[in-house]
């Protein structure tokens, strides 16, 4: 554990940027787990005036902000009061004009899905200079505490990452369903529980099987994270029935049954390991 993460080891640190006054870092958090934060994050955080943090930041990561930073809660949540997203970047362009060193914390990485690209522009726009510093993404990080690999040579060679809705709430309209049920094998959904049961049906109309293999992974890589193994068909129904809502990442395809032997939270805590059973339980006969 670190105790001081001021004292960050000299060779380590000659090669960290330093934090002008006027710039605004875009700050990927990572997905929960603060040991998961990047060395360029940690480096913001002990060296910003300013912290303004989203709403999936962990509580602990703050605690290694600079003694004396202002920190300013900016959280998107869906269905709760939220800041409006003109009005973050705003707040952004302000306090660096003020003279201040801005870290603008996302949790993920800030260019998935995380709005950091609008903040960026707000800030090329308004002529305010800044830094991308990527986090670790729960599409994959989330993931793989979960036990599932986004890829395996022996199953993908490809991955679709979408976003469960639009920048209006509702399910994409532009997303191709038939395009990614078609020809995406593994398919990664952020922030899409609110309409769940609309985008299953979506990809199932567009041909594919609603057995096929899917995981929900609620609070991931967090101490009370937890995993749902079902199928596509049974992804609204089975989430709704556990009680498992947002934060949660979504994966459909073959690769979601490799949690069955590489489950190693799982392991850490004790639970016995499964063998792996490469049709998920499901009728052997049909794959010969």
């Amino acid at each position: 554990m670190i105790e001081d993460v001021s004292a960050i080891e000299p060779a380590v640190a000659s090669a960290l940027p330093t934090f002008e006054p006027g710039w605004v870092w875009l700050t990927g958090a990572g997905p929960g787990d603060p040991g998961l934060m990047t060395l360029h994050a940690l480096n913001g955080l002990r060296q910003a005036d300013v912290v303004v943090y989203d709403a999936l930041v962990d509580d602990s990561v703050l605690g290694w902000a600079r003694a004396g930073a202002i920190i300013e809660y900016a959280g998107k949540r869906g269905g709760k009061p939220s800041p409006k997203q003109r009005d973050i970047s705003l707040k952004l362009i302000e306090l660096a004009r003020a003279g201040r060193r801005v870290l603008r914390l996302k949790g993920g990485d800030p260019f998935l899905f995380g709005r950091g690209g609008e903040e960026a522009l707000s800030l090329v726009e308004a002529g305010v200079p800044f830094r991308v510093i990527p986090g670790v993404t729960a599409g994959i990080g989330g993931l793989a505490y979960a036990g599932v690999p986004v890829t395996h040579r022996d199953v993908n060679q490809a991955v679709t990452f979408l976003t469960g809705h639009d920048r209006h709430g509702l399910t994409p309209a532009a997303v191709n369903w038939r395009a990614v049920a078609e020809g995406s094998p593994v398919i990664v959904m952020y922030m899409a529980m609110k309409h769940l049961g609309e985008i299953t049906a979506k990809l199932m109309d567009a041909g594919r099987d609603a057995t096929e293999p899917a995981v929900v992974v609620r609070d991931a890589t967090l101490p009370q994270m937890s995993v749902l193994e079902t199928t596509l068909g049974g992804l609204a129904e089975d989430a709704a029935a556990a009680g498992i809502g947002a934060p949660a990442v979504i994966c459909v395809g073959r690769v979601a049954l490799m949690r069955q032997a590489l489950d190693w939270v799982g392991a850490l805590s004790g639970a016995a390991p499964r063998a792996l059973d490469p049709l998920g339980g499901r009728e052997r006969s049909e794959a010969g």
